[in-house]
């Protein structure tokens, strides 16, 4: 698999904004790849930093970066009160073995308190104005945002709970190697 590291190896995936300025950067480990994408995951206790913000992890995640580039999903381990966290984004792929992308502001969200959402839609009207995101761009996350947060009400595959504890338990079993 071209641009990416042996599965068990310590990446860091950085966001970046439309304007290339930095933006959330998470320790991970890649796990592989299946027919919906590869997969990275976050152990408990990992660095999510972004300039002004330093966060552990508290429970394990695993995120899907497909090869559409047009998103990142994230499942978090039971309990964490966000289930499922989507970041719709631009350009999201493996670059020099590590994944990088551009965070598009929207998200699709499950929480235990407010259920499934869309959310950030104002940090999302702001910033297509004051970077300037082309229309075709627009319309074509706009879209994705309504069709992704169908599926994971749906619980489609890959949002189902089947195919993330699969790779939670390859997360762990890694972790335990």
């Amino acid at each position: 698999m071209p641009d990416r590291p042996p599965v068990g190896s310590r990446i860091l995936f950085r966001w970046r904004k439309w304007d290339g300025s930095e933006h959330w950067v998470h320790d991970c480990v890649f796990l592989g790849s299946d027919r919906w994408g590869d997969w990275v995951g976050q152990r408990a206790g990992w660095r999510s930093f972004r300039p002004g913000r330093d966060n552990r992890t508290e429970f394990d995640n695993v995120t899907l970066l497909p090869p559409t580039g047009d998103y990142a999903f994230t499942r978090n381990a039971r309990p964490d009160r966000t289930h499922t966290y989507i970041d719709l984004g631009w350009d999201v792929t493996f670059r020099g073995g590590e994944p990088t992308g551009i965070d598009m502001d929207l998200d699709v969200v499950d929480r235990a308190v407010g259920g499934i959402y869309i959310d950030d839609r104002d940090e999302w009207d702001e910033h297509r104005v004051h970077y300037g995101y082309p229309a075709d761009i627009v319309a074509h996350l706009e879209a994705l945002a309504v069709d992704l947060e169908r599926k994971v009400r749906a619980a489609e595959a890959p949002f189902d709970e089947a195919t993330a504890d699969a790779w939670l338990e390859r997360l762990a079993a890694l972790g335990a190697a």
